[in-house]
Parts: C-alpha cells; structure tokens; sequence
C-alpha cells in the first residue's frame, strides 16, 4: 500500500496493542517489511507494515464532528476520535449520515431541553452539531418536502441507550408536528405515554443492563398533509417471556395507562393477572403418591397456588390438575397422565409465560386502538427499537442495510461530483441469511423439523446441522464441543450452543391451560383466552419461535424497503455502566458487528479521502510554490501541484479532490521531508545569529568587568581612609568613658554607706513592734484554750450518748439482715436445682448424639456387609461365567474333531443342564441381593429421617442448656452481689465506733477487687484514719454502693462493644487480644473469685464466628484467640504452683463451654519461663481464670477447625487471611488441605471409571506439577510437608508402590479413552486376582480406599512456641476506648 510505503523514521503512527486495541508513536527504525515503533507508553514494538496505520499530525484534539473529515480513515483514527469527543462529553457523531451514539452513563438535560429542540428545527443537517434532532428533522423535513415515508433505525448492543435515543426521537417528532396543548388527550401525547406501559412490562434488568429492552418495538407514526400527527401503530416483536420485573415507577405507570385510555377496572384486572403470575411462580412441587406424578411441595405452594386460582378467578383443583396433569385424547376414550416433578414445574412456567404473552399483546392491542391510525395518511415516520441484545439475525438484517445506505452514499456524492465509481467492491452477506432462513434446508426450518420430532434432543439437532453444513463455507464446528456451531459472519464468527434451542424455540398453548383459562369468572382472564373452533384446533399446524421471528422480520423488512432509512448506531463504552471509562476493545468490537467499520471499508474501496481545493493548496501548496506563483484558477493550480508531485489514482470533481487510500499519507511524507529541510536551513540560520549574538555579549561583559575590577581599587582606597578618620573618633570616646566611671564608681559608695545607717535604725524599731504584738497574742490564746476544754467536756458527754443510741438502731438493722440472708438460700436452692436440670439435659444431649453415632456406625456396617456379598456374588458370577466360556470352548474342539459316525452329535447335556441351574441360581441369588439392597436403602432412609428428627431435638436441648447457663449465671451475680453487700453492712455495724473521740478512728473494712464487678471484703492490719469517700461508702445509701458495680459493668459493656468491632492490627498483632488482656489485668480479674467478664467474652466469641461461611472474621478472631490464649500461656500461674497459696477444689463449671473444654489438656505452667517485657506478667490465677483459658483453647480448636472444612468445600486463596496467623496454624492447614486432595482424587480413580482415562491422568499430572510448584514457591514456613500428603495420587499417577487391591481396582478401571482400548491383558489381571484373593485375610489390605484425617493437629504448646515475636509492647490499644476517662491506663 502507498499508505505503508511512505512510512518513514520520525512518522507518527498507530500500532496494534493488545490492551487498548490501538496505541500511538513514532517510527524509530524501518527494516523492509519490519517497523519498530516507540510507543506513548513508552514501550517499544516491532510489527509489520501491513499492521501499522499513519496517524494524522495535525488531528484536532477534541476530534471532528463527521469521521469523513479525518485525514485519515482507519480503525485507530475512528476510535481515537470517538474516544477524544467522548472525553470532551460530545456523545454524538457522524459517519456521514449515520450518527454514532456513546452511552454517557449519565444525564444530560441540557442536551434535550426545549431549546435545543428550537435550534435544530430546520437547521441543515451537519450545520450544528451531531444530535438526534438532527437525523429527526432531516426526516421529518424529506417526509414534508418530498412525500416520502422515513424510518429511523436505533441499533446496538444491551446497555448502548437505543431506548433513550429513540424517545428522544419520539419527543422531536410530537415537538414538530404535535397539536397545542388546549387540544386534550392528543395522539402524540398518547404515543409518548404508551413508552412507560411498554417498558414496565417489556423491559427487565439484565446481567449487561438495568432496563434492558426485551422486545423489539417499531412505531409508526402517521402524520396528514398538514405535517401534523394525524396516527400512529406501535409493532412489536418477539416478547422474551423467560423473565418478570414489577415496575419501579408504579405511579408514572399508572397515569400513562389513563393517559392512553385504559380504564381503572382494566387497570385493576392487568395488576391481577400480574399478581396471580407472581403467585403462580412461587408454586414448588414434589414428589406424588403414584409414581411419575407431583403435587404441590407444602402449605406455601397450596397458598401461593390458592391465591393464583382466587385472582384468575377460576376453580383452584382445576389450576393444580392442569399443572400437574395431561389428559391424552385417543379415539375411544381420554387418558389422565400425571407428570412428574419436573414436568410439573414446565408446566408452571408455560402457563405462567403464555399467561404473560397474551397480557402483553392485549397491552399494544390496546394502545393501537386508542391512540386510532389515519387510513387517509399517505407518509409516515417509523422509528425502529432493535433487541437490546445482539442477535444475528438481526446483526445481519440491520448491517447489510447498513453498507447498502453507505455504498448509496457514496455512489451519490461520486456521482454528484462526475467522477468514475464503477470499480468498487460491494460485499453481500446474502449466504449467512440463506443459511440461517432458507426454506428446505436453513437452519430455522431444521430446527422447527427438530421441534416436530417427539424424540429429538438438542444434540441429535446438532447432529443434523454438522451433516448438512459439512461443507458450507459459512459453518463451522467447534473443536471441544459436541452440540455447538459457528457462523462465521462478515464481523466475526458467532459461536451458539443448542441446549435450549429446542425448548425456546417451541410455541404452543397447551389445552389444559386453554380450557382452564377460558372458563375463568374474569372476563379480562377469558377475554385473553377465548375458545378456538374444534375445526381451528384441528386445522392448527405447529408453531415455533424461529418461524415467528423470521414471519416477523419479513415483514419489518418489507416496511422498511419503502422507507427511506436513516441510522443511529448507540455504542456502550464500557461493561460496568458507568461514566467517563472508554474502553477501545469493547467500543472497537461493537463498531465491527454493528457495520460501522464494513461501512468506512466501502468508503476506503473507493476515496476516502477528500478535499476541497482550498484546503487542499492550503495544507500541500508547500510542496510546489512556483504553481501557486501564477494567476492560474483553484483547480488548474491542483492538478499542476499533483502533476508535479507524480501522484496517480486520484480524481479531481467540482469542487473537491478525491485521493485513494494511502496517497493522503505519501503526500504527508513528502510535505513532512519539505519541512524537514525548511527546519534544517531555520536552524542553520539561527545558530548563526546565536554565535555571534554571543560574541557580542561577551565583549560587552568584558568591558563591564574592566569598569568593575576599576571601580573597587578606587573604593578600597577611600575605605582605608575612612578607617583613618574612624580610630581618632574612637580613642576620643574611650578616655571619655574611663573618666565618667571613675566618677560613677566613687558616687555609688557614698550612697551605699548612707543606706545601710538608715537600715539598721529602722530594723530597731521594727523588732520592738514585734515583741509587743507577740504578748498580746498569747494571752488571747490562753483565754481560748480555757474556753475551748470546757465545750469539749460537754461535746464527749453528748457522743457518749449518741452511740448507746446508735448502737441499738443498728442491732435492730442486724435482724432485718439475717431475714434477707435467709432469702438468699432460698435463691441458692433454686440455683441448685437449674443446676441438676442442666446435668440431666446435658446427659440427654450426649446419649442422643451417642445413639445418632451408633446408628450411623451399624448403618454402614450393614452397608460394608451387602456391598461385600454383592462382590462376592459377582466375582462368583464372573467365575461361573468363565468356567461356562471354557467349556463351550472345551465342546467346540470337541465338535471340530471329524467322528467316526458323522450323522451322531455328542453333546453333553448333563452338563449343560447343570450349568444352566447354576446359572438360574445365581440370576436369583442375584434378584435377591438387589431386593436385599433396596430394602437396606429404605431403611437407611428411615433412619437417617429418624436421626434428622433427634438432631433437632438434641439441638433444641442444647439451646435450652444454653438458656438455663444463662439464668445460672445471673442468680450467681444476684447472689454474689447481695452476699457481698451483707457482708458489707454487717462488719459496719459491728465497727461502729463507740471509743472516745480523741482515739483515732478505724477502718474494719474497705471494698477491694471492685474492677471485677464484686466486692471482696478483707480487714486492714492497721487501723489507720478514715478518708472521706470511705466514710461517705459506709454511711452512705445502698444507690451510692450500687453506683460503684454500674460504673464497672460500664466498663465491662464498653470494652465488649469495643473488641466485637473488627480493630485490625498493629505491628503485625491483633490489637483486640492486647486490649482485653491489659483490661483485665489492670481489673485484677484473674485473681478474683468471682466475676462475670469472662463469661461475657466467651459469649462475644461464640456469637462472632456464627457465621461459619465468613472466612475473613473467622481468620481474624482465629488470630485474636490463639494471642489471647499465648498471653494467658505467659501470665497465668495455677493455684498449686510454687509459691501459691491452697485452695480448695474448684467447683463443677457451670456454662456449656465449660463442659465441652473439660477433659481437654491443660498447659503445664510450673516450669514455665516469661520474658522480661513490660506487658506480660505472671499473676496467681484462680479459677475462672483457669476455666477461661480451656474455654478459650477449646474456641481456638473449633475456630480452626471450621476454617479447616470451608477450605475443604471450596479451595479459596486463604494464604492473605493466614498472614496474621500463627505458621504452625497455617502449616497445618494446608497439610490437612493437601490430604484432602489427595483422598479425594484417589477415591476418584478407585470408584469411578471414567476418571482412570489416559487423558485424565494427563490432566492430574500437570495439575499436581502445579501444586508442587505452588509448595516451592511457598516455601517450607508455610507449606511444610504438604507435598508429602500427595503421596498417593503421585504414585497412582505414575503407577508406582501401591497395594494389590489398588492396583487391581486401577487396572479394572483403566481405559484409554482416546482409542478406545484395555492397555491391561486379562492374564495379568488374573494372575492380581490370585494375589489379591491370597491377601484378603488381611483387614487393612483388603480396603483400597483412603481415609480423610480431620483431628485438630496441634496443641497449645505448638501455638506458644510457634509465635516468633513475643514482645507486645509496640501494639496501640483501641483508638475508642482511649477517649473514655475509665480506660487512661492503656496508654501506660
């Protein structure tokens, strides 16, 4: 190509990337046909020259309004211009006189006022800018001038805004010819209103768009000679019934529906049969009675299926006998089928879709008649609403219409400008629709004769079509796939699969669902159903989709062929619906299929490129100036400038130059060498003028130097001078200044001495004053001091009497005391006996989940036992059947031998006959195993419905156990509350002070351990002076007391809702566990006897990890617990440690996690050694401490061994979850994981046949190099032995070290699936055979399964010494609990 030819080093061109598509640079390097581009990415590429385009230097950044106007007409400057006038918000394009539409993903009401309306109405076309309006006008205005009908036909993908572009439509055409707004109920208004009905019940939200169209929908719109809307009719076709959306704008449907004459009761009876489909789809069925039948699955399905029946109004058995039912006509009598399950449900959703289908058609039925159409009419604009999604045939249809309009086109302007066009090449597609559509053999009919057929499938349907396209040009088979096809179509090929073509392509209403219908008190329901003639019923043929669409289109083609068409092609930029995203790949693939690129092929076929004489001698008039020297005309001056250049191929019309593809770019080059060396000669020029500019100035800065260095000679000079002047001026000022100090001097001693006289006068007198005011003051003291030991006298006497007073309120207070201590053990009573409710429901619980265990364990012994005695059977059988093959073989031989009397056969019938009851033997010993089977099966049904039934109830037990922990636990608080607010006011009145009042007073008692919630009472060993807030505690009212216990519960509330919130980590370790840690040990609750803050911890991790599908809260409260149980690890010293003091044997556990962690091993903390850090402190633990921590081991276990199984069920990237974990944890997780696959897939090769293929054993060994390669990359820290747990499937991959049953059970399992061939001979399976039948006495041989290991393989020890870094010191408590004033000590 010239195009590729003129490519030289420097050009700007575009170059395939396989990201966006297309990407810019510049040619470093041309090797013949090899180009090697540096790209705006920065990255450079080596392509062909056939794969590279020119880019135009001087394109407009913000792109051109018409794509015919680029300079250069390819796929790269197509996209890069929609991409720049996207990015500017210019949505609208032109391709000639097709308008390309980018979806913005957003509004612009600016675009589409009133206004705008006013300024495109009879502007010409291409004057503004690209707009809808624009095409609209022109329509309207060829319709007006010439009489001629138009259509305007809106295309593109799913989500490409064809709905909005064609109301847009809609709302110019009613703007130009619509009535005035006094005249009522117009038609236009009617036609703008029926677009709400037809979406709320047309339209659905899809995977690719929210309201995406689900029918096709063409409006006509009828206009008088006037120019004014006189009618319309509203086409739709092919109403996709798989899928129901209500309608988000109910109201705005509502007033549509009154807009367009549908009265309430109508609007009422559509809202009914809406509901009663709504209904009608919640129905579910099971299994029936009879075999092969159903009936609905529960009380809902009867509600739902009632409800159905009540809104359409007919009789509610019929409903469910027409679901569930077929009566078959024969020519005696009528036959009642029942349907099965499945057939029930296809039933449901055919009367549902048919239901939904009459419904529509009833709905455009309806509008049509309203809005009326004008029979004197004789033009029309009809506008086209294509399928919001992209089909083929309709691709096909409104593509090739496409490249007919273009060709049209550009035949017009060539013509216009008398130049010759009759080499052009014009591609049809008239083959891929005659595969499709043509009557014998297309695909459509082939698919209906399929549909016909009672027995065809969607694979014999295939099947057929790989037999008579075999050889079309156009299909094609797909290499991996044995019912799908290819068309390869002009854009690209378009793969279907044929699973559901039968069934969506079947279109018949069935007599039951007729009958039912008709029969309906609604007369909307019957209306939609009416009764059909026995002579209709017969004479109706069959129907299919494909026979419908294809009647449907035929007819849309014919309206649009006496139409003059104009085109809108609406393109999505992006799949995630959302603004400012432009992606190339997607906008360039729906430009190909949409015909957009066919279209500029044809204007590349011919000349793209074209110029009007002055653009043209404007943009290339540098590379002949002497032609524009002369006073020649415009076009004498372009074809000497051509002539001079040597161009072939070009054309010259009236008023613009036309050039093939590729001569714009061999002018380009040509103007670019031109500029080249104009820019040499500019440059040689001014570096002249630089040089000797520079010259100059530096003979300038020599001279000016001179002057400067001149300049400082002259000014030190004078400095010194100065300097001169300036030590004369100073020594006259020095011995100035000595003189005044000397004076100075001499005068502050004379002033000092004077001052000190006078001091020492006055200090005289001040002392006498002194003295005399001292007597006075201790002859007042005295007189007070007398006062004062005559009222105190009298004060101790009144004391004395206050106290016998006191005294006796307080004995009275006493008896009032032991009355409530009474109460209390009425309340320990009651405790005691939650308790023994608590053992007795948990005995219960255990012996219901230990007879589920031996249920199941008998289940499958039984199970083991008749799979066992089936085996045997069979390889009886198989022996039998052998021995009879060899002896049939032995009578052969025999036979073969001539005898001496040939006309005598000897036949040994004894044998025969004997072989023939064994044979009949083993037929029934066989039929009665397999009776033997089904009854097994039965029962195991029943007992696995018997043990479903006791797993509820063990779980409803459970949840009560749980409930009666729960109140346990709050008599206990009651108890201890009122335990230790007796204790508390009794040690008060006993101390109650009774001495004398000089005697300092003593504190018998003071609260202690209040962090915990409780208050412990414990003696001081010195009395020692009351301070007021304990005086104020023990005098004061039981509110101020109970203050004490709510502030703490606060406390204890807040740092639960603080931990239960998801805090992350600092410094790689789970701030939640340092928080929890600190708090209690600054609330001292692990030595206190008693306290309720663990139990509330244990409850918050139990309702944290309910949900056992969140692998990300499980990871982090796994994190959490496992630090948490370190930290206590470190801490906690048991009570018989060294150095501890005794107690007493703690109390039986009352919560249900204490039961299930006893039995588990507890950690040995006698010799255990804690790092000096300014966290972790070893404190004695007493027993709830101890308790907490098994709960806590116990939570870690489980924890772990749900996040075990869920990566079991799904094989999910855990190792981000597992970063904050302990590596023992991680390590033995994947160990487990690994294990798991490795049981899985051998069982898979043991037990299923097809799975012991050649080619799956290929697809096992690449997916295990994987998997080691996966472990190396790991590393050992984290993948451990994990490639170790693989040692089975790696061996029965490669056939190695394996026992003689599971090598046997592979080679009876083995096939090559490729040539359908046993690699393995029968004498080696017999000779394995022997040897396996040799080792059956061994128990553990005679398995050839593996088991799966579920145990929880660590311990508590694993997890202590697993953590590396045991500091916490670096971690920052929660941000929230820093603000409360409670919790300032987290920041110690």
């Amino acid at each position: 190509m010239a195009a590729q030819a003129s490519i030289a080093v420097g050009s700007q061109v575009w170059v395939e990337d396989p990201d966006v598509a297309w990407i810019d640079g510049e040619v470093i390097k041309v090797n013949g046909d090899t180009i090697t581009v540096k790209c705006s990415n920065e990255k450079t590429v080596t392509s062909k020259a056939s794969h590279v385009h020119a880019k135009d230097p001087e394109e407009a950044p913000c792109g051109v309004d018409d794509m015919t106007k680029l300079a250069y007409l390819h796929e790269p400057g197509v996209l890069q211009n929609l991409k720049s006038r996207y990015d500017m918000n210019e949505i609208y394009t032109y391709t000639g006189n097709i308008l390309i539409a980018v979806n913005p993903f957003r509004r612009l009401p600016h675009l589409y006022d009133t206004q705008m309306m006013q300024q495109y109405k009879g502007a010409d076309f291409g004057e503004l800018s690209p707009h809808p309006f624009a095409v609209a006008d022109v329509a309207y205005r060829v319709m007006r001038n010439e009489g001629i009908s138009q259509s305007i036909l809106v295309s593109g993908e799913s989500g490409a805004g064809k709905t909005e572009s064609t109301k847009m439509i809609m709302r110019y055409l009613a703007y130009m010819g619509g009535k005035a707004a006094s005249e009522g109920r117009t038609v236009e208004k009617q036609v703008l209103q029926s677009n709400p009905v037809l979406e709320a019940f047309g339209n659905a939200k899809t995977v690719r768009n929210n309201n995406s169209s689900r029918f096709g929908k063409f409006v006509e719109i009828q206009f008088d000679q006037n120019g004014r809307i006189s009618g319309a009719a509203v086409r739709t076709y092919l109403l996709e019934r798989s899928r129901l959306d209500e309608s988000k704008e109910y109201l705005e449907t509502r007033k549509a529906m009154d807009i367009i004459g549908i009265s309430f009761e109508e609007q009422e009876a559509i809202f009914r049969v809406v509901a009663a489909i709504l209904h009608l789809g919640n129905v579910e069925f099971a299994e029936g009675d009879d075999v092969d039948s159903s009936k609905p699955k529960d009380e809902k399905s009867m509600f739902h299926l009632k409800t159905a029946a009540e809104l359409f109004m007919c009789d509610e058995k019929a409903l469910e006998d027409s679901l569930c039912k077929r009566i078959i006509v024969t020519r005696d009598e009528n036959i009642v089928k029942t349907l099965d399950r499945e057939a029930a449900k296809g039933s449901r959703d055919a009367l549902a879709k048919t239901v939904y289908s009459r419904l529509f058609d009833w709905l455009v039925n309806k509008i049509n008649n309203s809005i009326g159409q004008d029979p004197n009419s004789k033009s029309l604009i009809g506008v086209l609403d294509i399928y919001g999604f992209e089909s083929f045939k309709t691709n096909s249809c409104n593509s090739t219409s496409i490249r007919q309009h273009v060709f049209k086109m550009e035949q017009e302007e060539y013509t216009k400008e008398e130049i010759n066009w009759s080499y052009i090449e014009f591609i049809d597609n008239q083959d891929v629709l005659d595969l499709i559509e043509k009557k014998p053999g297309g695909i459509i009919a082939l698919l209906d004769e399929a549909c016909m057929l009672p027995r065809s499938t969607h694979e014999t349907f295939a099947q057929k079509l790989y037999q008579t396209f075999k050889n079309h040009k156009r299909f094609a088979k797909p290499k991996l796939s044995r019912s799908d096809f290819t068309i390869c179509h002009y854009a690209g090929d378009v793969t279907y699969q044929t699973q559901l073509f039968l069934d969506k392509n079947k279109d018949y209403v069935v007599a039951e669902h007729q009958a039912l219908l008709s029969a309906s008190k609604c007369e909307f329901v019957s209306g939609l159903f009416p009764l059909l003639s026995e002579d209709t019923s017969k004479s109706s043929k069959f129907s299919s989709i494909g026979s419908r669409f294809k009647q449907q289109l035929q007819s849309l083609l014919e309206t649009l062929s006496s139409t003059e068409p104009h085109y809108i092609r609406c393109v999505k930029p992006n799949n995630l619906l959302k603004p400012a995203i432009f992606e190339n790949q997607n906008v360039l693939q729906q430009l190909r299929c949409g015909g957009v690129m066919e279209a500029i092929r044809i204007s590349c076929a011919g000349y793209p490129t074209r110029r009007t004489f002055i653009e043209f001698i404007d943009r290339f008039g540098i590379l002949a100036p002497d032609v524009l020297s002369g006073s020649s005309d415009e076009v004498s001056a372009v074809r000497k400038l051509l002539e001079k250049v040597d161009l072939q191929g070009y054309q010259i019309g009236k008023t613009k130059v036309f050039l093939r593809a590729g001569q714009m770019a061999e002018l380009d080059a040509r103007r670019n060498d031109v500029l080249g060396r104009s820019a040499s000669m500019i440059q040689r020029k001014v570096r002249s003028f630089l040089a000797q500019k520079s010259f100059l100035a530096l003979q300038r800065s020599a001279l000016q130097i001179q002057t400067i260095c001149r300049g400082e000679l002259a000014r030190r000079v004078y400095h010194n001078l100065r300097r001169e002047a300036a030590s004369l001026k100073i020594q006259t000022c020095y011995r100035m200044y000595t003189a005044r100090k000397t004076y100075n001097e001499l005068s502050a001693s004379v002033v000092t001495i004077q001052s000190a006289l006078r001091g020492m006068s006055a200090r005289k007198e001040l002392h006498f004053r002194r003295q005399t005011k001292a007597a006075i003051i201790i002859q007042s003291r005295c007189r007070q001091f007398l006062a004062r030991l005559h009222y105190s006298r009298t004060k101790k006497a009144a004391i004395t009497t206050q106290c016998a007073w006191r005294g006796k309120v307080a004995r009275k207070e006493l008896r009032k005391l032991k009355m409530a201590a009474r109460e209390t053990g009425a309340l320990q009573a009651a405790k005691n006996k939650l308790e023994k409710q608590v053992e007795e429901l948990t005995w219960r619980l255990q012996l219901e989940k230990r007879m589920r265990a031996d249920l199941e364990e008998a289940k499958s012994q039984e199970n083991a036992k008749l799979q066992a005695a089936l085996q045997e059977v069979q390889q009886q059988y198989n022996e039998t059947k052998e021995m009879l093959v060899q002896e049939r073989e032995a009578t052969k031989k025999v036979t073969e031998i001539e005898p001496v009397i040939k006309e005598v056969p000897v036949i040994d019938t004894e044998l025969m006959n004997k072989l023939r009851d064994e044979n009949d033997k083993l037929k029934s010993l066989v039929s009665s195993l397999e009776k033997k089977i089904d009854d097994a099966e039965k029962k195991y049904h029943e007992t696995s419905k018997v043990s479903e039934e006791r797993l509820k109830q063990a779980m409803e037990a459970e949840s009560k156990v749980v409930d009666l922990n729960m109140a346990m636990l709050r008599l206990q608080e009651k108890i201890s509350t009122m335990e230790s607010e007796v204790k508390v006011q009794r040690q008060a009145l006993l101390s109650t002070p009774v001495k004398s009042m000089s005697e300092h007073l003593s504190i018998p008692i003071a609260p202690k351990n209040l962090e915990n919630g409780y208050h412990a009472v414990e003696e001081q060993k010195e009395p020692q002076s009351a301070p007021p807030a304990v005086k104020e505690y023990e005098n004061g009212e039981p509110k101020s007391r109970k203050s004490l216990v709510d502030r703490q519960l606060e406390n204890v509330d807040a740092l639960i809702d603080c931990v239960g919130k998801n805090l992350g980590y600092c410094a790689g370790k789970p701030v939640a566990a340092f928080t929890i840690y600190k708090c209690l040990l600054h609330w001292k609750s692990f030595e206190a006897d008693k306290t309720s803050v663990f139990d509330r911890l244990i409850q918050l991790i139990g309702s944290a990890i309910e949900n056992e599908e969140d692998n990300d809260n499980l990871a982090y409260w796994l994190s959490n617990t496992s630090s948490l149980l370190f930290l206590l690890e470190k801490s906690l010293k048991a009570a018989g440690a060294p150095g501890s003091v005794s107690r007493k044997k703690p109390p039986q556990p009352t919560s249900i996690f204490g039961r299930m962690a006893q039995g588990l091993r507890s950690a040995s903390f006698a010799n255990m050694h804690v790092e000096a850090t300014d966290v972790v402190r070893q404190v004695e633990a007493k027993y709830p401490a101890l308790l907490f921590k098994q709960q806590l081991t116990a939570y870690v276990e489980k924890i772990y061994g749900i996040v075990r199984d869920n990566i079991k069920r799904e094989l999910s990237s855990l190792i981000s979850l597992c970063i904050q974990v302990p590596p023992v944890l991680a390590q033995k997780i994947f160990t487990q994981i690994f294990s798991y696959i490795n049981v899985q897939l051998f069982n898979s090769l043991l037990l299923r046949r097809e799975c012991c293929s050649f080619s799956n054993g290929e697809y096992v060994k690449a997916g295990l190099a994987e998997l080691e390669l996966w472990c190396a990359k790991a590393t050992a820290e984290y993948a451990a032995s994990s490639w170790d747990e693989l040692k089975h499937i790696r061996q029965a991959v490669g056939f190695l070290v394996l026992s003689v049953q599971q090598l046997y059970r592979i080679c009876t399992q083995y096939w090559d699936d490729k040539y359908n061939t046993q690699s393995v001979s029968s004498d080696v399976l017999s000779n394995m055979r022997v040897l396996m039948t040799e080792d059956s006495n061994n128990a553990e041989s005679s398995s050839f399964l593996l088991d799966d290991n579920s145990s929880i393989p660590f311990s508590v020890d694993d997890i202590t010494n697993s953590i590396q870094e045991k500091d916490f010191s670096d971690v920052k408590p929660a941000e929230e609990l820093l603000e409360n004033p409670a919790f300032q000590f987290l920041q110690d």
